[in-house]
């Protein structure tokens, strides 16, 4: 709280100077010449500390320069010669003036995070309040919820405090059969009301417990989540809920069809990471739907998860805040779920987040309203309004292409003034991110996210934002397969006409530009607007390569794992070895065995040493060259308890998910990357294995594959 309070006078203090440094006009030569001094001075004072001190400097210098631009965008550039160039011109401020209000919200979100620490559970286990585990589902298959429901019996908790329910809005009889197996509860119900809020209200009503864990079905619990998560509820009664990160085991489908997606963080370590704990830090931590726990008084006093919107997450947290209680974000790894298998399922659950956000902000606006501090309805309109991206988005690729194309000048000012305030804008808002958001987002990569999604959002957007009690909760399909690689073009149509327009309006601007007199232009301008062109096509290929999907044949993900194993073979014949990776269907270990694979003695089962013993499952061998490295096995068929000590092996132990952090960003590699990927996708001849499997992460670096690149003229 000290620092933080140094922060906010050293702000108030550079409030004088930030106003002159903002309005003080100058020439095109003097602002460039300003523009790399603030540049050179952000770079040196990085350079001497990487205290989190010098970033709240470098965010006052990137705002600084981001609010300069837009005053003299205001006021110098807004003169227009026809009124298609005004319609055209105000459009494109308008989109910037949002991306500007984004800026600022995301700068105050992440000025200062919070680093949240695990509060002890009491000695006494006899104040451990009651918990009821909730586990919603409609459509997915049971193979997909199965190892949920088992992970939540593993949860290291007092038996009698806790109670794992199936909450089954599909009503099949397969899942009634299993959870009597399991010895869990099933709850069911006669309609779909309002979804997934409407499940969760309905087991509230036929539950008891004090507070409820939820978790979606296809997020799997370390067994330490509850004794992570309820110490805080304990220990703070006006605490409402504590929200835990979505880790994904499964790549999502940028990760998975660019190459060198793998070397880059998954799209969701952004929010789950600087922007929930700077929400935590101003006390707006929102719940997310799944891997969090929540006090059932605070839910009673609200009438329960919010209904009126489809992310009745962001929403039931936006209401127990405005009631006064509070929320709260530990940022440690005690689930993990599957992420989207292909571009268009993920194009379907943005498409629903956006949705739900846009109705909160006009149905339930967080800057109206009463209970919220100011800092909470800056965190919640900040979340609100960056759904509404994808206009602003669409306009900005297409703006280039209005001048190069059809002479609509829309930014009124010479090449040089207007080159000279917009870099060390884009520049500064480019490197603070990097420095601050480095290791969870790499530069330019969030652009590529927001064009894949950019065109399918647009419409449904703005019918939401008319009319925002339409529509309906759709649920995302998981756990599916691509049994062989194939382009879906479906899912990039409009993309893919943009990018031929785009390629149009550079090849015609190039003509203007060698023909100068002829078509009358400005030849700064005509460089200006191509290179604008050229640097959103590059963005927008990668964009379009995401739709290149590759083969994933694995019906259960695999994970690296290193243990003892005893090989059994029909003989009686016992030998020792490693297991070095599992599923819940197979797995593949050492050979130790060499010419006796080859002999009429096949192994017959594996013994696994777990928590609560040793666990001996069938197996059969697919594969038994006796020169392989390694033994496959595929898994028979287990009963029960048997699976659910593979899942206790597999996913519950406390350091599961537990991963080094990614190297900090590199605006220039970062860019190369993207290049290289583009490179790859294009050029790709890789042959995937029979099995299906998802390529691995190169051997190479991400220098290595930009040096070769360029040696073949890739790049």
């Amino acid at each position: 709280m000290k620092y933080l309070t140094e922060t906010l006078i050293l702000t108030f203090l550079a409030l004088p100077i930030m106003y002159l440094m903002i309005v003080t006009p100058m020439t095109a030569e003097h602002q460039l010449i300003f523009g790399l001094c603030m540049i050179g001075a952000c770079f040196v004072i990085s350079n001497l500390s990487s205290k989190h001190f010098i970033s709240v400097i470098l965010i006052l210098v990137s705002v600084t320069m981001s609010t300069r631009y837009m005053y003299f965008r205001l006021t110098q550039t807004l003169e227009f010669n026809s009124l298609i160039e005004a319609v055209c011109g105000y459009i494109l401020f308008f989109a910037e003036c949002y991306v500007y209000v984004i800026l600022l919200l995301s700068s105050f979100q992440i000025s200062w995070a919070l680093k949240r620490d695990v509060v002890p559970m009491p000695r006494d286990v006899s104040k451990w309040p009651t918990v009821d585990v909730y586990i919603p589902t409609y459509n997915e298959s049971l193979s997909i919820v199965r190892d949920t429901v088992l992970a939540a019996q593993c949860l290291e908790y007092p038996q009698d405090k806790i109670h794992v329910y199936i909450l089954d809005d599909g009503r099949r009889k397969e899942f009634a059969q299993f959870a009597t197996e399991a010895g869990v509860g099933y709850i069911t119900r006669s309609d779909n009301a309002h979804a997934k809020a409407g499940n969760l209200n309905h087991a509230m009503k036929l539950t008891h417990g004090e507070l409820i864990a939820i978790f979606d079905c296809d997020h799997i619990a370390t067994r330490m989540f509850l004794q992570d998560t309820v110490g805080a509820l304990i220990a703070d009664p006006k605490l409402a809920l504590i929200q835990t990160p979505h880790h994904f085991y499964s790549p999502d489908p940028i990760q998975r069809n660019l190459y060198l997606g793998r070397d880059i963080p998954a799209e969701n370590e952004l929010f789950y990471g600087p922007v929930q704990r700077g929400n935590d830090n101003w006390d707006a931590a929102f719940f997310c739907g799944s891997c969090a726990v929540i006090r059932r008084k605070a839910l009673d006093e609200i009438g329960g998860f919010a209904v009126e919107t489809v992310t009745e997450d962001a929403h039931t947290a936006l209401r127990l805040q405005r009631r006064g209680w509070k929320t709260a974000y530990l940022n440690k790894i005690l689930a993990a779920g599957l992420a989207t298998e292909r571009t268009i399922l993920h194009i379907i659950q943005r498409n629903r987040w956006a949705r739900g956000m846009i109705q909160i902000l006009r149905l339930d606006n967080p800057l109206f309203g009463r209970g919220l501090t100011f800092a909470q309805r800056l965190c919640y309109l900040s979340a609100t309004m960056y759904f509404l991206f994808a206009l602003p988005r669409v306009v900005f690729l297409l703006v280039p292409c209005m001048y190069l194309t059809f002479g609509i000048s829309v930014l009124h000012g010479s090449a040089a003034i207007l080159l000279a305030y917009a870099l060390p804008h884009l520049f500064m808002s480019y490197y603070t991110s990097s420095r601050i958001n480095g290791r969870n987002r790499y530069s330019f990569w969030g652009e590529i996210y927001d064009i894949l999604l950019s065109f399918p959002l647009v419409l449904p957007t703005l019918f939401v934002l008319i009319s925002p009690r339409h529509g309906k909760f759709n649920v995302t399909d998981k756990g599916g397969t691509i049994e062989k690689a194939y382009f879906d073009a479906h899912a990039v149509r409009p993309h893919i006409i943009c990018a031929l327009f785009l390629v149009f309006s550079m090849a015609f601007g190039l003509t203007k530009y060698f023909m100068p007199h002829y078509f009358n232009v400005q030849l700064g301008a005509v460089m200006l607007n191509i290179g604008w062109a050229l640097f959103n096509l590059t963005l927008l290929i990668a964009a379009i390569c995401v739709a290149r999907e590759t083969p994933n044949k694995r019906k259960s993900q695999r994970l690296d794992l290193d243990l003892p194993v005893l090989i059994y073979q029909e003989s009686g014949i016992c030998s020792r070895s490693t297991l070095r990776d599992i599923s819940m269907t197979g797995c593949r270990i050492d050979n130790v065995l060499g010419d006796m694979v080859l002999n009429d003695d096949p192994v017959t089962d594996l013994e696994l040493a777990t928590d609560h013993g040793p666990v001996n499952i069938r197996v059969e061998m697919i594969s038994n060259s006796a020169f392989s490295d390694y033994l496959r096995f595929d898994f028979g068929e287990v009963d029960i308890n048997t699976r659910r000590e593979l899942v206790r092996l597999m996913f519950t132990r406390p350091d599961t998910w537990q991963r080094k952090p990614y190297r900090q960003d590199n605006i220039i590699v970062s860019f190369f990357t993207i290049l290289a990927c583009i490179w790859d996708s294009l050029t790709s001849t890789r042959k995937y294995r029979s099995k299906g499997k998802t390529p691995r992460k190169p051997a190479q670096s991400v220098e290595d594959v930009i040096k070769s690149a360029k040696t073949e003229d890739a790049l």
